[in-house]
């Protein structure tokens, strides 16, 4: 084992995305793998929402996923399904896909990439030296990173060993997950009684006008509310039994379980996301109930948003401090996913006062209004970074529009397949050749075939030129010739 850069621990989604964007930025990149191969036992969460659509095809690899999941409509809140088919995306849906798919399809890509993988081995402390960080494992051997990036779920070593504080709240609720056989089929979808929710169906299914429809055999996917919050240890097979019965009044013969898993509304969030040379992402720096099913796309962009600021800092292009800004940027959308999952969760209790509240938040979800606003939060698609005062465009995403340049036809998300900051004219064509600018700042001229729109915000004037980060958020609007863009360039993009 030798020396790295950057330490990943954990080979999840969050690390898996984070290692490929590292490895774009010509970061010598490392993932600590605790499994000794990519298997993931069943299937976990399932699907991926709008705007980690949007990331993916930012890096040209969003159609591995298409071509294996389920175009549906998955953003929802409490209970009611938020249509999001008319928003201005080239995916106006959401992807109905398992964790092991996920995780297999992203392995395959930073395979093609230069990381290097230390499989079937766990982490155990962590050492700061200097300029560096020890990684002490299970062992004995160590190995040492410039950074160290804890993608090691909710339970993070990584955070623990950097003393990092992880407030919140203690569960209220938990409920068994699990993928088994079955003697007897219960009736498959969601179901709500006095205890709470359930749900049954297949792995396998595909969407048929908006419409699940399960196999006809496989292993059956089952989620049942605990009657009580259940302990820190795994479930066992008879815990799951004991579950069912109180739920349903039968186990429905459950047997041969490929694995069980226990999860909880515990919420909590990291004060911090870095201390010194160890950073956090994903599970490792925020825990919520996993309504909505928002916890894998939030790690997903926490590695977006991380990795290309983190490559700038080691490829020594930009300062310390915009490591910085992971935290000021990433740390609000966090919380607010805490707090729409605990209102989730809030309304989805059986008594019947809190059934009223909910029928009101699903009368007002019916409104378009409302259901555009959620719709949005719910798929990623109104993150907003404070950037400062401006153009509606700043700190949000880049629209990915069509573009017609000197080279052909293209569109915005094209130009970000390497994860590099492009400066695009919309101008008089060449206008922008002579801005001093970093060297790995590509420059587009193009026209664009409109309209620009934004979700909630609906049609925004049409910018002439802007400066958008490798991430797909824009950092700087101005017309040519503008104030601010030699600051946004210096900043932004590897210009001190």
């Amino acid at each position: 084992m030798r020396d790295h850069a950057a330490v990943i621990v954990g080979g999840g989604p969050t690390g898996l995305m984070l290692a490929g964007e590292l490895a774009l930025a010509g970061v010598d990149a490392a993932i600590v793998e605790r499994r000794p191969n990519q298997e993931l036992a069943g299937a976990r969460a399932g699907g991926l929402h709008a705007r980690t659509l949007e990331v993916l095809d930012q890096r040209g690899i969003a159609g591995r996923f298409l071509a294996e999941g389920q175009v549906a409509q998955v953003a929802g809140f409490a209970g009611t399904r938020l249509d999001i088919s008319d928003f201005p995306t080239r995916h106006p849906y959401g992807l109905g896909l398992w964790q092991n798919h996920i995780e297999r399809i992203l392995a395959g890509w930073v395979a093609e990439l230069a990381v290097t993988f230390y499989r079937g081995h766990e982490v155990t402390g962590l050492v700061e030296e200097g300029a560096a960080v020890g990684v002490q494992l299970q062992d004995g051997r160590r190995l040492r990173g410039g950074y160290v990036v804890g993608c090691d779920g909710g339970r993070s070593l990584v955070r623990k060993a950097a003393g990092i504080g992880f407030p919140g709240w203690d569960p209220t609720t938990s409920a068994l997950i699990a993928e088994v056989e079955m003697t007897d089929q219960p009736e498959f979808g969601v179901h709500q009684n006095a205890l709470g929710i359930h749900s049954f169906g297949r792995r396998e299914y595909q969407v048929v006008d908006g419409r699940v429809v399960y196999a006809d055999s496989g292993p059956v996917a089952v989620m049942v509310t605990e009657g009580h919050v259940g302990p820190a240890t795994e479930p066992s097979l008879d815990d799951l039994r004991a579950a069912l019965t109180a739920a349903c009044g039968t186990d429905y013969g459950v047997h041969s379980p490929t694995w069980i898993s226990r999860f909880t509304d515990m919420t909590r969030q990291a004060n911090e996301y870095r201390k010194g040379r160890i950073l956090l992402a994903g599970d490792a720096a925020h825990v919520h109930s996993p309504d909505g099913g928002q916890g894998l796309n939030l790690g997903v962009q926490d590695a977006v948003n991380l990795g290309w600021k983190l490559g700038q800092v080691i490829n020594g292009t930009a300062p310390d401090a915009l490591l910085d800004t992971y935290r000021s940027e990433r740390h609000p959308v966090a919380a607010r996913v805490l707090r729409n999952t605990m209102a989730q969760v809030a309304l989805r209790r059986p008594d019947p006062r809190t059934r009223a509240a909910g029928e009101v938040v699903s009368e007002l979800l019916g409104m378009e209004e409302p259901r555009r606003r959620f719709a949005a939060m719910q798929s990623g698609l109104d993150v907003h970074y404070d950037l400062g005062e401006g153009h509606p465009l700043l700190g949000r995403r880049m629209p990915d529009v069509d573009l017609d340049t000197r080279e052909g036809p293209s569109t915005v998300y094209s130009h970000l397949h390497d994860a590099r900051p492009v400066l695009m004219n919309f101008g008089e064509r060449g206008s922008l050749g002579k801005v001093p600018r970093p060297s790995q700042v590509k420059l587009v001229d193009a026209r664009y075939g409109g309209p620009w729109e934004l979700p909630v915000l609906g049609h925004v004037r049409a910018p002439e030129a802007v400066l958008v980060r490798p991430d797909g958020y824009v950092a700087w609007v101005g017309d040519v010739g503008g104030d601010g863009l030699k600051d946004a360039l210096a900043w932004w993009s590897a210009g001190q």
